[in-house]
């Protein structure tokens, strides 16, 4: 049985890397206006993006990466703090619900919202059932 290497997901406010694979949606996009129609504009903008690179990606493997937002995320999404977290797919779709929300309690800012929504729609359309998160 072959092992699955994971995949190291960095987030960039122009770019998001996936293993060697470049997706040209960032942060500073996607998170622009966390308004629904903004947010309903960046998930169109992350699928069409994957879309494109739909034979370069892997799916079902758990990312890994040492983004401090993705841990912000994880860490407002109720994930104890440690050195390695796990955030598993359905605590990533309840923090975007609040984001869509504007629930209390989210923090606010624009790369937070990018980062949760690339986040979110990576893990959908990729299958990602968590990312990992390294200190």
């Amino acid at each position: 049985m072959r092992l699955m290497a994971m995949p190291t997901l960095h987030f960039g406010a122009h770019r998001t890397t996936i293993a060697e694979t470049a997706l040209e949606v960032g942060w500073d996009l996607t998170g622009r206006d966390p308004s629904p129609l903004g947010l309903e504009n960046a998930i169109a903008a992350i699928e069409d993006e994957l879309a494109r690179q739909h034979g370069s990606l892997v799916k079902g493997a758990a990312p890994v990466t040492r983004d401090a937002t993705i841990r912000d995320i994880a860490l407002a999404a109720g994930v104890p703090a440690g050195a390695e977290m796990t955030l598993a797919v359905e605590a990533v779709e309840q923090m975007f619900q609040r984001l869509a929300a504007r629930a209390p309690g989210v923090p606010a800012g624009r790369e937070f919202a990018g980062k949760l929504v690339i986040l979110r729609e990576l893990m959908h359309h990729l299958e990602f059932p968590s990312i990992v998160i390294r200190a």
